[in-house]
């Protein structure tokens, strides 16, 4: 004869819920690690894009006086 007793009805919720929540925790970590990973490359492009612009702000040579103003209006 078996000696364990039948698995309750609780013990087997218990068991559905730590599942699922070992599955959203799952989930979690990994939208937390693309949303971080996303997050890293926009901050590369937003880097490349200030540069990009500040380099064509030399080629026009509107840099000094973008630089100039900046100086005039931390003067005052």
């Amino acid at each position: 004869m078996d000696d364990r007793l039948p698995e309750t009805r609780s013990d087997t919720l218990q068991d559905v819920a730590e599942n699922l929540f070992q599955e959203i925790q799952e989930h979690f970590q990994a939208l937390t690690a693309t949303l971080t990973l996303r997050m890293e490359e926009m901050g590369h492009r937003i880097e490349d894009l200030q540069k990009n612009v500040s380099d064509l702000m030399v080629q026009a040579g509107i840099e000094a006086s973008v630089k100039e103003q900046m100086e005039n209006c931390s003067r005052t």
